[in-house]
């Protein structure tokens, strides 16, 4: 007789750990590979989280006080589960080596021991690290690391740009669903009616603001102000007001008032849901997105954006700043191209504090107020090119479908 097994009983199953390290960035990646993972693919999917008031910022609907709960068909569990009755899964995700808990470890170590190296009982151990473009990440994805001190194997992999690496994380209908959006005008305003923005005819320039402290707010606020179009920017906003007020030297918000200057037109708006930041992005003239998640939604909506990676001693940052805008920019060899190469490298290197030579400081603030009209003037000519990038992307596999495959090869392998 033929035991058929429940769909259930078949899926594969996935444990994901993720630290919330940088507020917002690890839990968005690891919330969108999770659901990907679970919807996509049908696997079973349970997410470790240390920190849960945060996550329900992003994953809606999370309550604080369950420590397992299933959501969207991920199964989110406190980090604390882990560190108890964990049951090793079939693939386990170390995202960001965040680090396994101990008694998650030692689970792997006897299940090791314990089972034939012949079969393919063993957990598939992976590192997810951060996402970058520099060349030496080719060489070292899917690179395998024997543990210390135990006879257990992970390997690494890393996100990137080109087809020696993992890709980047893209759902199925992402695409598709951007351009229902950007070719709906009925979309588009009850997307603004949701958010409480009035239209306004002729429609400005808008911007989504999501940045670091460290970034040079002042003179792009003071270039908007002057610029010859009415500008609108959006800064999704979830702190505190004073803090912000003392970055912007030059302007002053509050919580409760829309801040106008000149042209310029300044909303505080809460914090959005990754599915209406997404939207955010593809309504959006210009982008200015921080860290890994909000970088990499700001390619996929094909609109002009500004960078501003994670700040790193000795200038580390700077280095993945220019390593991925030599790989954003690459193939802008005829003259209009060269034009907007130069004013991507200066825009982005400005933004993270930095020129291609110097420091900023206050006495050029008349020359980065420039920069910025500059580049508003020329939004047209990095509207089309940030698609053109956008659609080259498009045509590598994504993350999730590559994390897949891998795992599936090493099992048949039974590494």
């Amino acid at each position: 007789m033929i035991n058929h097994m429940s769909v259930k009983e078949m899926q594969p199953r996935w444990d994901i750990f993720c630290r919330i390290v940088d507020n917002f960035g690890d839990i968005g990646i690891c919330w969108r590979l999770s659901r990907q993972l679970a919807h996509e693919h049908g696997l079973k999917v349970r997410l470790f989280i240390d920190d849960f008031p945060t996550a329900s910022k992003i994953i809606l609907g999370l309550d604080t006080n369950q420590t397992i709960q299933t959501i969207h068909g991920v199964e989110v569990n406190s980090w604390t589960i882990a560190e108890t009755a964990a049951a090793p899964a079939d693939v386990v995700i170390e995202n960001f080596s965040c680090g396994l808990p101990d008694a998650y470890i030692n689970q792997l170590h006897l299940q090791k021991i314990n089972t034939p190296e012949s079969t393919s009982n063993h957990t598939i151990w992976i590192n997810l690290d951060y996402l970058s473009a520099e060349l030496w990440v080719n060489d070292f994805h899917a690179k395998p690391s024997r543990h210390p001190s135990l006879p257990l194997t992970k390997h690494f992999f890393f996100p990137g740009f080109t087809v020696e690496t993992g890709g980047l994380i893209r759902e199925k209908n992402l695409i598709k669903a951007r351009e229902e959006f950007l070719n709906s005008p009925a979309l588009q305003k009850t997307f603004w009616q949701k958010l409480e923005i009035a239209e306004t005819i002729p429609s400005p320039i808008k911007i989504s603001l999501f940045f670091y402290p460290e970034a040079q707010i002042n003179a792009l606020f003071l270039a908007l102000a002057e610029n010859s179009q009415p500008v609108k920017v959006f800064l999704p906003f979830n702190g505190d007001i004073t803090e912000l007020n003392t970055i912007l030297t030059d302007f002053k918000l509050t919580i409760d008032e829309v801040f106008q200057s000149g042209n310029l037109t300044i909303h505080l708006m809460p914090f959005l849901s990754q599915p209406d930041y997404d939207y955010l992005l593809a309504a959006c003239d210009l982008n200015f997105v921080r860290g890994e998640d909000s970088w990499i939604r700001a390619i996929w909506a094909g609109k002009p954006f500004i960078w501003q990676p994670y700040i790193q001693t000795e200038d580390t940052h700077i280095i993945k700043l220019k390593a991925f805008l030599e790989v954003y920019t690459q193939g802008t060899d005829n003259e209009e191209n060269v034009v907007i190469k130069t004013m991507l490298y200066n825009a982005n290197l400005l933004w993270s504090g930095k020129t291609q030579t110097n420091r900023i400081t206050l006495e050029n603030n008349a020359s980065q107020i420039q920069l910025w009209q500059d580049l508003m003037s020329h939004l047209p000519d990095l509207q089309t090119y940030a698609m053109q990038r956008a659609d080259s992307f498009i045509a590598q596999q994504d993350l999730a479908t590559k994390l897949v495959i891998f795992s599936e090869n090493l099992m048949k392998n039974k590494v």
